[in-house]
C-alpha cells in the first residue's frame, strides 16, 4: 500500500458533511420482483446512484478533490481525461465550485456524454485516443496552469467514493454483502473500505467486465497492471490501467472479485428495465449481472446490497443493448 493516508470512518463522515448540498443523498430501495426471484433467492437493495448528479456516482470524487483546491487554483480552473461519466462531473463540480473545466475525452466517446459534459459548462476537447488525451490534458496543465483532477486515483477520490457506501449501510440497515462495480477501482476502494469500516462483518464483492479486467489482472500478478484490449460495452468501467493507491484499498478490503460478459451485462441491463424500471447504462448493470451470475450461489438467501453505479447512454445503443438482453432473458429457462 503506498505511504498516502487511508480513509478513517471519521474522515468520511466529515466528507460526507463537506458534501451536503453539493452531492446528492441518492435512496435506496428493496427490489421485490416474482421474476427475479425465479433467479436467486437473495433480498436485493438497490443503492441508486444513478440518481446522483450528472448521472453517475463520479461528482463524489471530483467535488472531494476539487474543494481541496486553494482559492487560486479553483481560478485557473482544472482539466480532466474521461471517456464521458468523469467528465461531466469535473464540468459539474468546477461549474458548482464557480471554477471553470477543460475536459478531454477521445472522440469514440459516446455523443450523449460529450453533449452533458458541455450543458454543465465544460471545454472538450476531442482527441483520437486516451494515451493521446492524457497527453494533452498535460500540456493544458502546463499552458493553462489547471490542475488535473484524476479519474480513480488518490486518498481525496476514495473519501469521496467513500461516503457512497457510508450511505448504503445508513440506509439500508444490516447486510450480508455488497457488490460494488470496478473500473479504474476508485469508486470499489471507497465504498469497500466505508463498507467494511462501518459494518466489519460484511462481505464486499468488486465485480468487472471480462473485457477490461486490469485490476483481475492486477489481483493475479499482486502489483498495479496494464488492461489489455478492451473489449466490452461497459465502457464506463475500462481504464487502461490499475493505479497503485486505488489497487491497494481494493486489495484490502474487497473479500473478492468477479467478472462478467457483455451478455450478462445486457440481461441485467433488461431486468433492471423490466423488473426495476430503471433504464441504465451497461457500467450501472454490472453488480446486478454479478448477483445473477457468478456470485449467484453465493448470495442466495442473503441481503445484499448492489450499487446502480451510473446510466449515461445514448437511446440508439440503449435499445440496442435492451433488446439484446431481452432475447438473452427468454432463453433461459
Amino acid at each position: 500500500m503506498p505511504d498516502q493516508p487511508q480513509p478513517t470512518l471519521p474522515d468520511i463522515e466529515r466528507t460526507a458533511a463537506s458534501l451536503r448540498g453539493l452531492a446528492r443523498e441518492t435512496p435506496v430501495c428493496e427490489w421485490q420482483d416474482p421474476f427475479l426471484s425465479r433467479r436467486t433467492s437473495a433480498s436485493l437493495v438497490l443503492k441508486l446512484e444513478l440518481f446522483q448528479h450528472t448521472g453517475s456516482f463520479k461528482p463524489r470524487g471530483a467535488l472531494t478533490v476539487m474543494r481541496s483546491l486553494p482559492p487560486d487554483a479553483l481560478r485557473r480552473g482544472v482539466t480532466a481525461v474521461s471517456a464521458g461519466n468523469h467528465a461531466a462531473a469535473v464540468s459539474f463540480a468546477a461549474a458548482r465550485l464557480g471554477s471553470t473545466a477543460k475536459v478531454v475525452m477521445p472522440k469514440t466517446a459516446n455523443p450523449a456524454r460529450v453533449a452533458l459534459c458541455r450543458a454543465w459548462g465544460g471545454d472538450v476537447v476531442l482527441v483520437s485516443d486516451v494515451r493521446e488525451a492524457f497527453a494533452a490534458a498535460e500540456r493544458i496543465q502546463a499552458d493553462e496552469g489547471r490542475t488535473f483532477v484524476h479519474p480513480f486515483e488518490g486518498p481525496l477520490t476514495a473519501l469521496g467514493t467513500a461516503t457512497l457506501g457510508l450511505e448504503l449501510v445508513r440506509q439500508a440497515g444490516p447486510l450480508d454483502a455488497v457488490v460494488v462495480p470496478v473500473g479504474g477501482g476508485g469508486l470499489a476502494a471507497g465504498v469497500a473500505a466505508a463498507v467494511k469500516l462501518a459494518a466489519p462483518g460484511t462481505t464486499v464483492y468488486g465485480v468487472e467486465p471480462v473485457g477490461a479486467n486490469s485490476m483481475t489482472r492486477s489481483f493475479m500478478a499482486g502489483s498495479p497492471q496494464q488492461a489489455g484490449p478492451i473489449t466490452t460495452i461497459a465502457d464506463s468501467l475500462a481504464p487502461p490501467y490499475s493505479l497503485p493507491y486505488s489497487y491497494g484499498l481494493c486489495r484490502q478490503y474487497l473479500d473478492d472479485l468477479v467478472v462478467v460478459d457483455d451478455d450478462m451485462l445486457c440481461e441485467a441491463l433488461y431486468q433492471l428495465f423490466r423488473g426495476a424500471k430503471l433504464a441504465v447504462e451497461p457500467a450501472g448493470a454490472a453488480t446486478t449481472a454479478a448477483v445473477l451470475g457468478p456470485l449467484r450461489d453465493r448470495l442466495d438467501g442473503k441481503r445484499v446490497g448492489v450499487i446502480v453505479c451510473g446510466a449515461n447512454i445514448d437511446a440508439e445503443n440503449y435499445a440496442r443493448y435492451l433488446t439484446r438482453g431481452a432475447a438473452l432473458a427468454a432463453s433461459l429457462p
